[in-house]
């Protein structure tokens, strides 16, 4: 690997993987530590560490092949749904430094986890008001 990284090995073929989709800019491939059946990354061929380190004209098309994949992997299938998950630094669970993107397929009534912290409404209007762009 000539940075180190993973998804870049995986990109340039040198480590094996299950690609359900590539073209000149992303590889798509099933997961080896899956959510659910055909979770699938859709990672950039060149490095980037994160979404805010990603040139907006790279996101703009990953985003597109993104889309493609998953309404091809819910007619294969067939999933329910799907989450799309993007993480950003190791507070958020990204655990390669490469940019990628998660289509997890949801089946039936699956549980979804997420936990639920309710503010009050001077709080988040205070907040609000902090982060306006």
């Amino acid at each position: 690997m000539k940075n180190d990284c993973i998804f870049c090995a995986i990109a340039a073929g040198e480590i094996p993987s299950f690609k359900v989709y590539e073209d000149d800019l992303v590889v798509a491939y099933l997961d080896i530590n899956p959510f659910t059946k055909g979770h699938t990354l859709v990672i950039p061929k060149a490095h980037s560490q994160g979404l805010l380190e990603t040139p907006d004209e790279t996101l703009a098309a990953i985003i597109v092949r993104v889309k493609k994949v998953a309404a091809h992997l819910k007619a294969a299938l067939p999933c329910d749904g799907f989450n799309i998950l993007q993480n950003n630094g190791e507070a958020a669970g990204q655990t390669v430094h490469h940019v990628h993107f998660h289509i997890v397929p949801r089946y039936g009534q699956e549980p979804i986890v997420f936990e639920n912290h309710a503010g009050n409404m001077d709080e988040l209007k205070a907040l609000a008001a902090r982060i306006r762009l």
